[in-house]
């Protein structure tokens, strides 16, 4: 009994011995660490930093991007490369297509109080950012506010010329030409504002179909649909309203008030979707129409405007078309 007891307390003391003894080497590495020879894994380098986030925006690995750039404006808050890596978190989220983030992200640049390059950059691709999302309205309140604090005037001209492709995006044609004539008598050039004017014009020849007259015409099954140029509905629309009457018809006369009911009420829904169908055909068609018009307008005369970020400027692209 005695030996027993003597042989748990050797490997109780044993064991005890051990795990002190790997307590303390554990807090001398981890001091070593801190305080002693530092852990390279942890040493921070701008320059690998930045440039780490900047390899994986080029490999388009964009979300992580965003989170390498947050670390380096983290851990180096007064490197003069930050605002350029805000910017470049908005872009990794705008080309990501995270358009919501993208615009969050640059609102903090355009918010400070003073005017820099990249601040001004943030206007426009908020704008374009918007104008993704179909928030035309927002892309319009940026874009003039851009035009309230610059005192530049080329950026104030490309504020308006942006503002008028967005009021031809939303087929605005008076306001479109409001704020093309704003620009500046030394930048009409740039903008090719003459042949822009000229097409622009021709707005006036686009086909539109009267909804009130499809409706109209729709009296006779088919008629609205025929009058939008949609042939093949116009045929079903006729043969399935005039089956049904005929069928309505021939069941009363047989005697079959039942049937004939039921087909009157089943052909009445038929007929007031194809007076439906029709009135919403001509909004269709003038919708397409218009937007084969705002593609042509833009191929032919747009200048297409782009962040330079390699040169850190606004580049213009000229696309001629004859």
């Amino acid at each position: 009994m005695q030996i027993r007891n003597t042989t748990t307390v050797y490997l109780l003391f044993t064991f005890f011995s051990i795990f002190f003894l790997f307590i303390t080497f554990a807090q001398s590495f981890a001091g070593s660490g801190s305080q002693g020879v530092p852990n390279p894994s942890l040493i921070l380098n701008p320059d690998k930093q930045f440039n780490y986030a900047q390899d994986l925006f080029s490999a388009k690995d964009y979300l992580t991007a965003v989170n390498e750039y947050k670390r380096f404006i983290h851990f180096f808050p007064k490197d003069e490369r930050v605002e350029l890596a805000m910017f470049q978190v908005g872009m990794s989220y705008f080309l990501g297509r995270h358009f919501n983030e993208a615009v969050n992200s640059f609102k903090k640049l355009t918010d400070q109080d003073f005017e820099t390059e990249y601040s001004i950059k943030s206007y426009f691709k908020i704008s374009e950012a918007y104008i993704t999302l179909k928030a035309f309205d927002f892309a319009l309140i940026n874009l003039n506010n851009l035009i309230t604090i610059t005192k530049d005037e080329n950026i104030r001209d490309e504020a308006y010329y942006r503002i008028g492709w967005i009021y031809v995006e939303t087929a605005s044609w008076d306001n479109a030409r409001h704020y093309f004539e704003k620009i500046s008598p030394k930048n009409r050039n740039k903008f090719r504002l003459e042949r822009l004017a000229d097409e622009l014009d021709k707005e006036t020849l686009i086909p539109q179909k009267d909804p009130k007259l499809a409706g109209f015409l729709s009296i006779i099954p088919g008629g609205g649909y025929l009058y939008c140029e949609r042939y093949q509905d116009a045929l079903i629309a006729f043969l399935l309203n005039g089956g049904l009457i005929l069928a309505a018809y021939e069941s009363f006369d047989k005697g079959h008030n039942a049937l004939g009911g039921l087909l009157t009420f089943v052909g009445f829904g038929f007929y007031a979707g194809n007076i439906y169908g029709g009135v919403t055909s001509a909004h269709k068609f003038n919708r397409k129409e218009t937007n084969q018009f705002i593609y042509k307008l833009k191929k032919n005369t747009r200048v297409n405007l782009s962040a330079d970020l390699e040169n850190k400027s606004v580049c213009l692209s000229f696309r001629f078309f004859f």
